[in-house]
């Protein structure tokens, strides 16, 4: 049983978990959390492959409705869980909301109906949005900080490596010289449940945050997970280095934060950080919503690409989106983040610009067209990351998983209007779509510059020094409002 103090205690927590030595448990906690950006990709491409919709007696619109309920039940999960991953707890969160994603996915895979398919959708997608909360909240109180940026980077690119696996599994599964074709869509919903299911056990030996236990009182289980942490540490062959007793801080435990004060946060005391946050999430979004549910259709219809080989020019996109975060990552830690976010955003909207000059001049192919497409979401894939990380790490402990979740509906939001947009894009012709790619270039690129601008230099501090937490007692030292 846990003991809860509301006295005000001194903890030297962060410290000694910032001053870890990465280790298999830091790998332990990478895979068995970071497999929720690849079950996301798995299900977008899974379900836009439309292979269902035949079965299950769909028109286009009933379609686009599917995607639409499974974004809703993001938006749902990350609002509801979101709240609720600040206040019972990180662990709690990621084996609910893994759970709820589980059930969800592998009843659709069995609905009989279209109604019964979409609520399942609806409560799949309540689950990774859920996931995306409580894992990127876990993932940066539990990582050191000399690695936090790269480790949330590319985790958070894997969404590509999902997004990979689902197209490989459309080709698979809906091939109909193997499978009937109500059988072979069925079979697979049932791969990101299977995927999920051999990493809950992992899950189960992933601790409590430290962090989040200490700002709620709960100190001597705090100091008890730290212990094993650090006991596991050692058993993988590690020496660890003292602690510096200079970190150590006082912390008060936090009551549930009203709405008022959460508002009081962002718009008061965070201001410039919000504005940074908001347009990186946003922007991001809308690039990616815009080419990724346009590609296929671009191909078709400027290059006479075969809607059943699409496919095959998705698999290097995908990699090229896979890469960016792997390959960049590092540099988000010693480079550091604004210089980074600058790089990455200005590049990525530069390639484009470029792109759409050459599409625009009737210039490109098929291959070419994929191959700038590749470099430029190469570098946009690394900034889209870090802007999960920004937001996750810019604001106090007790609302991270709040944070997270506010910013990623608004970016969802906006990112929404990109498929509608382009689409119309893409039947008004080359001139218009031309136009429309310069415009998504230039909203990318203003990205990057008012991250630089508003920007705070978080490469190797600890999470305490970014954004004081609101249960700290005694004098703060870093974390200054801006």
């Amino acid at each position: 049983m846990s003991t809860t103090t509301s006295e005000p205690q001194v903890s030297l927590v962060p410290a000694r978990l910032d001053r870890l030595p990465w280790s298999r448990f830091h790998w332990s906690v990478v895979v068995g959390l970071g497999v929720s950006w690849i079950l996301d990709g798995l299900e977008i491409q899974i379900v836009s492959a439309n292979g269902f919709a035949k079965s299950l007696g769909m028109n286009a619109t009933e379609i686009g409705l599917t995607g639409t309920i499974y974004l809703l039940g993001q938006v749902a999960g990350a609002l509801v869980f979101g709240r609720m991953t600040d206040r019972l707890g990180r662990k709690r969160l990621f084996i609910l909301t893994l759970a709820i994603y589980l059930i969800g996915s592998a009843a659709a895979g069995l609905a009989p109906n279209m109604i019964i398919f979409w609520i399942f959708r609806f409560i799949a997608g309540a689950g990774i949005g859920g996931e995306y909360t409580a894992i990127n909240s876990a993932i940066d109180e539990l990582i050191p900080s000399k690695y936090r940026g790269r480790v949330d980077i590319a985790v958070n690119g894997t969404y590509w490596a999902g997004a990979a696996l689902g197209a490989f599994g459309n080709l698979f599964f809906l091939n109909t010289d193997l499978f009937s074709e109500n059988i072979g869509w069925r079979i697979a919903f049932f791969i990101g449940p299977v995927l999920g299911l051999s990493i809950i056990y992992l899950r189960r030996h992933i601790p409590e945050s430290p962090r989040w236990l200490m700002t709620h009182g709960r100190h001597q289980e705090a100091e008890n997970n730290v212990e094993e942490i650090e006991r596991r540490v050692r058993e993988s062959g590690h020496q660890l280095p003292e602690v510096d007793q200079s970190k150590a801080m006082s912390v008060k435990p936090t009551e549930s934060i009203p709405f008022r004060t959460l508002a009081g946060i962002f718009l008061r005391r965070y201001p410039k950080r919000t504005i940074m946050g908001l347009t990186m999430m946003i922007t991001q979004s809308f690039l990616y919503n815009a080419i990724f549910f346009s590609y296929a259709t671009v191909l078709g219809t400027y290059y006479g690409v075969d809607s059943s080989h699409t496919s095959y020019y998705f698999f290097p996109f995908a990699i090229g989106n896979l890469l960016g975060p792997l390959v960049l990552g590092h540099l988000f830690d010693t480079v550091g983040r604004r210089k980074m976010i600058l790089l990455t955003y200005g590049v990525a909207g530069a390639v484009l610009a470029v792109s759409a000059a050459l599409f625009a001049a009737d210039a490109l192919s098929a291959v070419t067209q994929t191959v700038l497409w590749c470099i430029c979401f190469f570098f946009a894939s690394a900034g889209a990351s870090s802007a999960y990380l920004t937001v996750s790490e810019i604001f106090p402990l007790e609302l991270r998983g709040q944070a997270i979740s506010y910013f990623f509906i608004v970016a969802q939001g906006f990112g929404a209007l990109g498929p509608v947009t382009y689409g119309a894009l893409v039947e008004g012709g080359r001139g218009p779509l031309s136009i429309g790619y310069v415009g998504a270039s230039v909203i990318m690129i203003i990205g990057g510059v008012v991250a630089f601008a508003c920007g705070v230099n978080a490469e190797g501090k600890a999470l305490e020094d970014i954004a004081d937490p609101l249960s700290r007692a005694d004098q703060p030292t870093g974390g200054k409002a801006a």
